[in-house]
Protein backbone atom coordinates (compact mmCIF):
# COMPACT_ATOMS: atom_id res chain seq x y z
CA UNK A 1 0.00 0.00 0.00
CA UNK A 2 1.51 3.33 -1.09
CA UNK A 3 0.32 5.05 2.08
CA UNK A 4 2.41 2.75 4.30
CA UNK A 5 6.00 4.01 4.29
CA UNK A 6 8.72 4.64 6.89
CA UNK A 7 7.73 8.32 6.90
CA UNK A 8 4.03 7.72 7.51
CA UNK A 9 4.91 5.25 10.28
CA UNK A 10 7.43 7.53 11.97
CA UNK A 11 5.17 10.60 11.86
CA UNK A 12 1.75 8.92 12.17
CA UNK A 13 0.55 10.26 8.84
CA UNK A 14 -2.28 8.89 6.72
CA UNK A 15 -0.47 9.79 3.50
CA UNK A 16 3.22 10.35 2.61
CA UNK A 17 2.54 13.94 1.56
CA UNK A 18 4.40 16.88 3.12
CA UNK A 19 3.44 20.47 2.44
CA UNK A 20 6.54 22.45 1.53
CA UNK A 21 7.37 25.22 4.03
CA UNK A 22 7.16 28.77 2.71
CA UNK A 23 9.46 31.49 3.99
CA UNK A 24 9.09 35.23 3.59
CA UNK A 25 5.75 35.52 5.35
CA UNK A 26 3.64 33.34 3.02
CA UNK A 27 3.19 30.39 5.37
CA UNK A 28 -0.04 30.26 7.35
CA UNK A 29 -1.24 28.27 10.33
CA UNK A 30 -4.51 27.69 8.47
CA UNK A 31 -2.75 25.84 5.65
CA UNK A 32 -0.55 23.84 8.03
CA UNK A 33 -3.59 22.69 10.01
CA UNK A 34 -5.62 21.93 6.88
CA UNK A 35 -2.91 19.69 5.43
CA UNK A 36 -2.24 17.94 8.74
CA UNK A 37 -5.96 17.41 9.40
CA UNK A 38 -6.27 15.91 5.91
CA UNK A 39 -3.63 13.28 6.75
CA UNK A 40 -0.46 14.91 5.42
CA UNK A 41 2.22 16.91 7.19
CA UNK A 42 1.67 20.66 7.22
CA UNK A 43 4.81 22.82 7.44
CA UNK A 44 5.39 26.44 8.48
CA UNK A 45 8.42 28.36 7.21
CA UNK A 46 9.64 30.34 10.22
CA UNK A 47 12.86 31.87 8.88
CA UNK A 48 11.48 35.42 9.07
CA UNK A 49 9.88 35.02 12.51
CA UNK A 50 11.14 36.34 15.82
CA UNK A 51 11.44 33.84 18.71
CA UNK A 52 8.18 35.15 20.20
CA UNK A 53 6.43 34.72 16.86
CA UNK A 54 7.66 31.12 16.58
CA UNK A 55 6.14 30.41 20.00
CA UNK A 56 2.85 32.00 18.93
CA UNK A 57 2.75 30.11 15.63
CA UNK A 58 3.27 26.73 17.28
CA UNK A 59 0.58 27.54 19.84
CA UNK A 60 -1.83 28.59 17.09
CA UNK A 61 -1.18 25.44 15.03
CA UNK A 62 -1.78 23.26 18.07
CA UNK A 63 -5.11 25.01 18.60
CA UNK A 64 -6.11 24.12 15.02
CA UNK A 65 -4.90 20.51 14.80
CA UNK A 66 -3.91 17.59 17.00
CA UNK A 67 -2.03 16.02 14.10
CA UNK A 68 1.76 16.23 13.48
CA UNK A 69 3.19 19.34 11.81
CA UNK A 70 6.63 20.81 11.04
CA UNK A 71 8.41 24.09 11.70
CA UNK A 72 11.13 24.98 9.20
CA UNK A 73 14.22 27.13 9.85
CA UNK A 74 17.13 28.29 7.72
CA UNK A 75 20.48 27.26 9.17
CA UNK A 76 22.48 30.45 9.76
CA UNK A 77 25.91 29.75 11.20
CA UNK A 78 27.78 32.77 9.83
CA UNK A 79 27.64 36.32 11.14
CA UNK A 80 25.38 38.69 9.25
CA UNK A 81 27.39 40.43 6.51
CA UNK A 82 28.26 44.07 7.00
CA UNK A 83 27.06 46.85 4.75
CA UNK A 84 28.91 50.10 4.13
CA UNK A 85 27.07 53.39 3.75
CA UNK A 86 28.33 53.61 0.16
CA UNK A 87 26.90 50.19 -0.73
CA UNK A 88 23.60 50.96 0.97
CA UNK A 89 23.36 54.16 -1.07
CA UNK A 90 24.25 52.35 -4.30
CA UNK A 91 21.68 49.58 -3.86
CA UNK A 92 19.12 52.11 -2.65
CA UNK A 93 19.65 53.93 -5.92
CA UNK A 94 18.63 50.82 -7.85
CA UNK A 95 15.38 50.71 -5.86
CA UNK A 96 14.63 54.44 -5.98
CA UNK A 97 12.44 54.24 -9.14
CA UNK A 98 10.36 51.48 -7.51
CA UNK A 99 9.90 53.49 -4.32
CA UNK A 100 8.66 56.42 -6.37
CA UNK A 101 6.28 54.28 -8.41
CA UNK A 102 4.80 52.71 -5.29
CA UNK A 103 4.64 56.01 -3.41
CA UNK A 104 7.17 54.96 -0.77
CA UNK A 105 9.93 56.80 1.01
CA UNK A 106 13.38 55.20 0.84
CA UNK A 107 13.87 53.13 4.04
CA UNK A 108 16.73 53.59 6.47
CA UNK A 109 19.10 50.69 7.31
CA UNK A 110 17.70 48.39 10.01
CA UNK A 111 19.53 47.29 13.14
CA UNK A 112 19.52 43.74 11.70
CA UNK A 113 18.66 42.42 8.27
CA UNK A 114 17.53 38.99 9.50
CA UNK A 115 16.43 37.19 12.66
CA UNK A 116 18.84 35.79 15.26
CA UNK A 117 19.18 32.08 14.38
CA UNK A 118 20.35 31.02 17.86
CA UNK A 119 17.34 32.70 19.45
CA UNK A 120 15.03 31.09 16.89
CA UNK A 121 16.45 27.65 17.74
CA UNK A 122 15.92 28.28 21.44
CA UNK A 123 12.27 29.14 20.78
CA UNK A 124 11.85 26.10 18.53
CA UNK A 125 13.22 23.74 21.17
CA UNK A 126 11.02 25.31 23.84
CA UNK A 127 7.91 24.98 21.65
CA UNK A 128 8.68 21.33 20.81
CA UNK A 129 6.89 20.93 17.46
CA UNK A 130 6.57 17.29 16.34
CA UNK A 131 8.90 17.93 13.39
CA UNK A 132 11.69 20.42 12.73
CA UNK A 133 12.96 20.78 9.17
CA UNK A 134 16.04 22.68 8.05
CA UNK A 135 17.42 24.18 4.85
CA UNK A 136 20.73 25.78 3.85
CA UNK A 137 22.89 23.57 6.01
CA UNK A 138 23.24 21.12 8.86
CA UNK A 139 22.09 21.99 12.38
CA UNK A 140 24.83 21.59 14.97
CA UNK A 141 25.30 18.40 16.95
CA UNK A 142 23.97 20.15 20.06
CA UNK A 143 20.80 21.23 18.28
CA UNK A 144 20.15 17.75 16.92
CA UNK A 145 20.74 16.19 20.32
CA UNK A 146 18.34 18.69 21.89
CA UNK A 147 15.71 17.83 19.27
CA UNK A 148 16.19 14.13 19.90
CA UNK A 149 15.87 14.62 23.65
CA UNK A 150 12.54 16.42 23.12
CA UNK A 151 11.18 13.86 20.67
CA UNK A 152 11.38 16.24 17.70
CA UNK A 153 11.76 14.43 14.36
CA UNK A 154 14.36 16.23 12.20
CA UNK A 155 14.43 16.64 8.43
CA UNK A 156 17.32 18.08 6.42
CA UNK A 157 17.30 19.28 2.82
CA UNK A 158 19.76 18.30 0.09
CA UNK A 159 20.32 19.36 -3.49
CA UNK A 160 23.12 16.84 -4.13
CA UNK A 161 24.01 13.29 -3.12
CA UNK A 162 26.95 14.63 -1.09
CA UNK A 163 24.68 16.91 0.90
CA UNK A 164 22.29 14.03 1.61
CA UNK A 165 25.18 11.90 2.86
CA UNK A 166 26.39 14.73 5.09
CA UNK A 167 22.92 15.15 6.59
CA UNK A 168 22.66 11.43 7.31
CA UNK A 169 26.10 11.36 8.89
CA UNK A 170 25.16 14.30 11.11
CA UNK A 171 22.18 12.39 12.48
CA UNK A 172 19.11 13.86 10.76
CA UNK A 173 16.09 11.54 10.74
CA UNK A 174 15.13 12.08 7.07
CA UNK A 175 16.28 14.04 4.02
CA UNK A 176 14.37 16.02 1.40
CA UNK A 177 16.03 15.52 -1.98
CA UNK A 178 14.98 18.62 -3.90
CA UNK A 179 15.48 18.89 -7.63
CA UNK A 180 16.19 22.04 -9.60
CA UNK A 181 12.56 22.11 -10.81
CA UNK A 182 11.33 23.10 -7.34
CA UNK A 183 10.01 26.58 -6.63
CA UNK A 184 11.50 28.79 -3.96
CA UNK A 185 15.11 28.89 -2.84
CA UNK A 186 17.74 26.36 -3.83
CA UNK A 187 19.03 25.38 -0.34
CA UNK A 188 22.50 24.18 -1.37
CA UNK A 189 25.24 24.31 1.26
CA UNK A 190 28.30 22.30 0.18
CA UNK A 191 28.74 24.01 -3.18
CA UNK A 192 27.15 27.05 -4.76
CA UNK A 193 23.53 26.66 -5.79
CA UNK A 194 24.52 27.20 -9.42
CA UNK A 195 26.86 24.20 -9.15
CA UNK A 196 24.21 22.00 -7.50
CA UNK A 197 21.48 21.89 -10.13
CA UNK A 198 20.36 18.27 -10.43
CA UNK A 199 16.83 17.39 -11.53
CA UNK A 200 14.44 15.47 -9.29
CA UNK A 201 14.35 12.44 -11.60
CA UNK A 202 18.14 12.07 -11.39
CA UNK A 203 18.65 13.15 -7.79
CA UNK A 204 16.11 11.06 -5.88
CA UNK A 205 17.24 7.56 -6.94
CA UNK A 206 20.90 8.43 -6.41
CA UNK A 207 20.18 9.71 -2.92
CA UNK A 208 18.00 6.68 -2.17
CA UNK A 209 20.86 4.39 -3.22
CA UNK A 210 23.41 6.13 -0.99
CA UNK A 211 21.66 6.76 2.33
CA UNK A 212 19.67 4.58 4.71
CA UNK A 213 17.39 7.19 6.31
CA UNK A 214 14.07 7.98 4.57
CA UNK A 215 14.15 10.13 1.45
CA UNK A 216 11.49 12.72 0.66
CA UNK A 217 11.27 13.78 -3.00
CA UNK A 218 10.64 17.41 -3.97
CA UNK A 219 10.59 19.36 -7.20
CA UNK A 220 7.71 19.78 -9.71
CA UNK A 221 5.49 17.23 -7.95
CA UNK A 222 1.91 18.49 -8.17
CA UNK A 223 -0.32 15.49 -8.85
CA UNK A 224 -0.70 11.75 -8.29
CA UNK A 225 1.54 10.88 -11.23
CA UNK A 226 4.39 12.77 -9.57
CA UNK A 227 3.82 10.93 -6.30
CA UNK A 228 3.89 7.53 -8.02
CA UNK A 229 7.07 8.48 -9.88
CA UNK A 230 8.77 9.66 -6.67
CA UNK A 231 7.89 6.47 -4.80
CA UNK A 232 9.11 4.38 -7.74
CA UNK A 233 12.42 6.26 -7.62
CA UNK A 234 12.97 5.24 -4.01
CA UNK A 235 11.39 8.08 -2.01
CA UNK A 236 9.29 7.31 1.05
CA UNK A 237 7.29 10.55 0.81
CA UNK A 238 6.93 13.65 -1.33
CA UNK A 239 7.14 17.32 -0.46
CA UNK A 240 4.79 19.52 -2.48
CA UNK A 241 5.18 23.28 -2.40
CA UNK A 242 3.73 25.20 -5.34
CA UNK A 243 0.40 23.35 -5.45
CA UNK A 244 -0.21 24.10 -1.77
CA UNK A 245 0.99 27.68 -2.19
CA UNK A 246 -1.87 28.19 -4.63
CA UNK A 247 -4.48 27.11 -2.08
CA UNK A 248 -6.77 29.67 -0.50
CA UNK A 249 -5.45 28.81 2.97
CA UNK A 250 -1.85 29.76 2.15
CA UNK A 251 -0.39 33.07 3.27
CA UNK A 252 0.58 34.07 -0.26
CA UNK A 253 -1.09 37.32 -1.37
CA UNK A 254 -4.02 36.84 -3.73
CA UNK A 255 -2.09 38.35 -6.63
CA UNK A 256 0.59 35.65 -6.19
CA UNK A 257 -1.90 32.81 -5.80
CA UNK A 258 -3.82 33.89 -8.87
CA UNK A 259 -0.64 34.15 -10.94
CA UNK A 260 0.13 30.47 -10.22
CA UNK A 261 -2.92 29.48 -12.28
CA UNK A 262 -2.05 31.68 -15.26
CA UNK A 263 -0.04 30.69 -18.36
CA UNK A 264 2.74 33.04 -17.17
CA UNK A 265 3.47 30.60 -14.33
CA UNK A 266 5.07 28.26 -16.85
CA UNK A 267 7.87 30.80 -17.34
CA UNK A 268 9.97 30.42 -14.19
CA UNK A 269 13.63 31.28 -13.83
CA UNK A 270 16.40 30.86 -11.30
CA UNK A 271 17.65 34.22 -10.05
CA UNK A 272 19.40 35.89 -7.13
CA UNK A 273 17.83 39.34 -7.63
CA UNK A 274 15.10 38.90 -5.02
CA UNK A 275 17.04 37.70 -1.99
CA UNK A 276 20.70 37.39 -2.88
CA UNK A 277 20.24 33.60 -2.91
CA UNK A 278 19.21 31.51 -5.90
CA UNK A 279 15.43 31.20 -6.10
CA UNK A 280 12.99 29.91 -8.73
CA UNK A 281 10.19 32.38 -9.42
CA UNK A 282 7.85 33.46 -12.17
CA UNK A 283 9.55 35.88 -14.52
CA UNK A 284 8.41 39.47 -14.02
CA UNK A 285 9.53 43.05 -14.51
CA UNK A 286 11.58 43.26 -11.31
CA UNK A 287 13.53 40.15 -12.31
CA UNK A 288 14.21 41.52 -15.78
CA UNK A 289 15.17 44.98 -14.51
CA UNK A 290 17.48 43.85 -11.73
CA UNK A 291 19.34 41.24 -13.76
CA UNK A 292 21.69 43.93 -15.03
CA UNK A 293 22.91 44.35 -11.43
CA UNK A 294 23.34 40.60 -10.85
CA UNK A 295 27.13 40.78 -10.55
CA UNK A 296 26.94 43.50 -7.89
CA UNK A 297 24.06 42.27 -5.72
CA UNK A 298 24.64 42.42 -1.95
CA UNK A 299 24.40 39.01 -0.27
CA UNK A 300 21.48 37.53 1.63
CA UNK A 301 19.88 38.84 3.82
CA UNK A 302 20.66 42.39 2.63
CA UNK A 303 19.24 42.05 -0.89
CA UNK A 304 16.27 40.19 0.62
CA UNK A 305 15.59 43.19 2.90
CA UNK A 306 15.74 45.64 0.02
CA UNK A 307 13.31 43.67 -2.17
CA UNK A 308 11.11 43.05 0.87
CA UNK A 309 10.80 46.80 1.40
CA UNK A 310 8.53 46.87 -1.67
CA UNK A 311 6.33 43.96 -0.64
CA UNK A 312 3.53 45.53 1.42
CA UNK A 313 2.85 48.37 -1.00
CA UNK A 314 3.06 46.06 -4.02
CA UNK A 315 0.51 43.69 -2.47
CA UNK A 316 -1.84 46.54 -1.54
CA UNK A 317 -1.63 47.94 -5.07
CA UNK A 318 -1.90 44.52 -6.73
CA UNK A 319 1.41 44.89 -8.56
CA UNK A 320 2.78 41.41 -9.12
CA UNK A 321 5.78 42.79 -11.02
CA UNK A 322 7.39 43.85 -7.72
CA UNK A 323 6.94 40.53 -5.89
CA UNK A 324 9.03 37.38 -5.70
CA UNK A 325 6.44 35.09 -7.29
CA UNK A 326 8.04 31.82 -6.25
CA UNK A 327 6.84 28.81 -8.20
CA UNK A 328 8.12 25.47 -9.40
CA UNK A 329 8.16 24.09 -12.92
CA UNK A 330 5.05 22.03 -12.14
CA UNK A 331 2.86 25.14 -11.81
CA UNK A 332 1.14 24.33 -15.08
CA UNK A 333 -0.42 21.29 -13.38
CA UNK A 334 -2.27 23.29 -10.72
CA UNK A 335 -6.06 23.00 -10.63
CA UNK A 336 -7.32 22.70 -7.05
CA UNK A 337 -7.65 25.84 -4.92
CA UNK A 338 -8.19 24.49 -1.40
CA UNK A 339 -5.96 22.23 0.69
CA UNK A 340 -8.66 19.60 1.27
CA UNK A 341 -9.53 19.44 -2.42
CA UNK A 342 -5.85 19.15 -3.32
CA UNK A 343 -5.22 16.39 -0.77
CA UNK A 344 -8.31 14.50 -1.99
CA UNK A 345 -7.12 14.79 -5.58
CA UNK A 346 -3.58 13.65 -4.74
CA UNK A 347 -4.86 10.56 -2.92
CA UNK A 348 -7.37 9.74 -5.66
CA UNK A 349 -4.92 10.22 -8.51
CA UNK A 350 -2.13 8.27 -6.84
CA UNK A 351 -4.34 5.27 -6.21
CA UNK A 352 -5.73 5.45 -9.75
CA UNK A 353 -2.26 5.70 -11.32
CA UNK A 354 -1.01 2.71 -9.33
CA UNK A 355 -4.08 0.68 -10.31
CA UNK A 356 -3.57 1.57 -13.95
CA UNK A 357 0.05 0.41 -13.77
CA UNK A 358 -0.90 -2.87 -12.11
CA UNK A 359 -3.45 -3.55 -14.85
Amino acid sequence: MWTNTPITKALDLLYPVIQGPFGGGVSSTQLVAAVSNAGGLGSFGANALSPAQITDVVTDIRAKTSRPFAINLWVMTEAEPGLSAATFEKVGGWFAPYYRELGLEAPKPPARFAQDYAAQIEALLEAKPPVASFVFGIPSKDILQACRKRGIFTIGTATTVEEAEALEEAGLDAVVATGLEAGGHRPSFLRSAEDSLTGTLALVPQVADRIKIPVIAAGAIADGRGIVAALALGAQAVQIGTAFLGCAESGAPSVHREMLFQPEARDTQLTRVFSGRLVRAIRNRFMDDMTKHAADLPPYPIQNWFSGSLRKAAIEQGKADFLSLQAGQGAGLLKERTAQALMDKLVRETSAALNAISR
